[in-house]
């Protein structure tokens, strides 16, 4: 006897993974991953949602649009070029070339020549280097923040960090400073107050448990009125004075000074100036990877390179493939958008408004990534009902405007020109979208 329950005419779970659909899926998803797809056709089919005849269709269309990694890729239409939501830089077309050729086995620690072991990441300090002459010796490891906790934990542990007041900040996801360096077994010793912070109250504050002294540049704020800072200039004496280590926390990652952002410090003139150790962020304003860049005396450097703690922190292969590319390569993305040509954004925000019935107005971008704060980069966005900002952000490909003052703002200065046609695709249907609800 045959079976009336329309259940029994589901396909079995062998039948289903001898399917050559579901063999061709074995190059790219996971067993685990193939299972699933297969439980959740099958599943449908018992509910009643289709027919059993539908569990192979659907099942060689859910692999089919399976992604490997859930993260997808952004049209970044803000105006803002380091968006931390968004993995703050993209990396250059260099980077990702050497991101591929180090994803399989390579001469990581190893020299070729002679078949012995080498020292990691040989090739990348010496590419810092060559950008930043003022430092004697280099070290990366894979975060800023991971960079700032070496140099404290190996220069000053069990003694007192000098840092003013007005530099304690709070980083990203709440982090605090005063916390981070406390985790290393420091003790904080904070001088001035957060307005004011003067050269004698840095010298009044060292005494015999002083390892360091800090100075953080303030990302994302900027305090203005009455008040007084002191220059690495100024501090660096005192440090010489007293024997002490001068850390200079950078935090955006300029290399050297950059015109369009004169106030914006960099490892080139806080070298000079006499910072013992600068520690800065790869993937901020440098436009690499993410990665704690420490640049500085040799001695200094290398008691950080020597510490335990090192290791723990330490880069890897494709961390350290990218940030040499980014050094080595063209401009970065990073660098491109900051310096985007006035007139062609121009040109571009025009077309895209002739092309999908916007307005074009006058829009400030900004550096973002804690860099430059207050800095507006002036250009030009295209402005189209506030409604349309959601369909855009859940469209394909994907794009994040900006919304302000009711408006939904496509600013194009960090969206590459070779999207154009793709971006004005993908806001023709999200413009086209409403006025088919409408």
């Amino acid at each position: 006897m045959t079976s009336a329950d329309p259940r029994s005419r589901i396909p079995r779970t062998d039948t289903l993974l001898e399917l050559p659909a579901v063999q061709d899926a074995r190059t790219t998803l996971s067993e685990q991953a193939i299972r699933s797809a297969i439980d959740a056709a099958q599943s449908r089919a018992r509910s009643g949602q289709i027919a059993p005849e539908q569990v192979v269709p659907e099942l060689e269309a859910a692999l089919a649009a399976q992604p490997v990694a859930s993260l997808r890729s952004v049209l970044n239409a803000t105006g803002v070029v380091i968006h931390t939501n968004l993995g703050r830089a993209p990396l250059s077309a260099a980077a990702v070339e050497a991101l591929l050729a180090a994803s399989g086995y390579v001469d990581v620690e190893l020299d070729l020549a002679t078949g012995v072991r080498s020292k990691r990441g040989v090739a990348t300090r010496a590419a810092l280097l060559a950008h930043c002459p003022a430092a004697q010796d280099a070290l990366v490891v894979n975060n800023g923040a991971a960079a700032l906790v070496l140099a404290t934990t190996a220069l000053a542990a069990g003694r007192e960090v000098v840092v003013s007041r007005g530099e304690l900040i709070e980083i990203g996801a709440g982090f605090r400073l005063p916390d981070l360096i406390a985790s290393t077994g420091a003790r904080l010793r904070e001088v001035g107050t957060t307005n004011r912070t003067h050269l004698r109250d840095y010298a009044d504050a060292i005494g015999p448990d002083t390892g360091l002294l800090l100075k953080v540049h303030p990302s994302n704020f900027r305090v203005e009125g009455f008040t007084s800072g002191v220059s690495v200039a100024q501090v660096s004496g005192l440090a010489r004075e007293h024997d002490l280590p001068l850390v200079v926390d950078l935090g955006s990652g300029l290399l050297e000074p950059d015109p369009a952002l004169p106030d914006e410090p960099d490892a080139t003139t806080a070298l000079t100036d006499g910072a013992s150790i600068t520690t800065a962020s790869g993937d901020k304003l440098l436009g690499g990877p993410q990665a704690g860049i420490v640049l500085g005396d040799s001695a200094f450097v290398g008691r950080m390179a020597q510490h335990p703690l090192a290791r723990a922190v330490r880069a890897d292969k494709l961390l350290l493939a990218a940030l040499e590319a980014t050094l080595r390569g063209g401009d970065a993305p990073v660098v491109a958008a900051l310096h985007a040509d006035p007139a062609a954004l121009k040109r571009r925000t025009t077309a895209l408004a002739e092309a999908v019935g916007g307005e074009v107005v006058p829009h400030d971008g900004r550096v973002g990534g804690g860099g430059a704060p207050g800095v507006p980069l002036h250009g030009w966005a295209v402005a189209l009902p506030e409604e349309v900002a959601a369909r855009l952000r859940t469209g394909e490909p994907a794009v994040l405007p900006r919304v302000h003052g009711g408006a939904c703002l496509i600013d194009l200065r960090c969206v590459p020109e070779a999207e154009d046609a793709r971006l004005t695709e993908a806001v023709r249907a999200a413009v086209g979208a409403g006025e088919r609800r409408a």
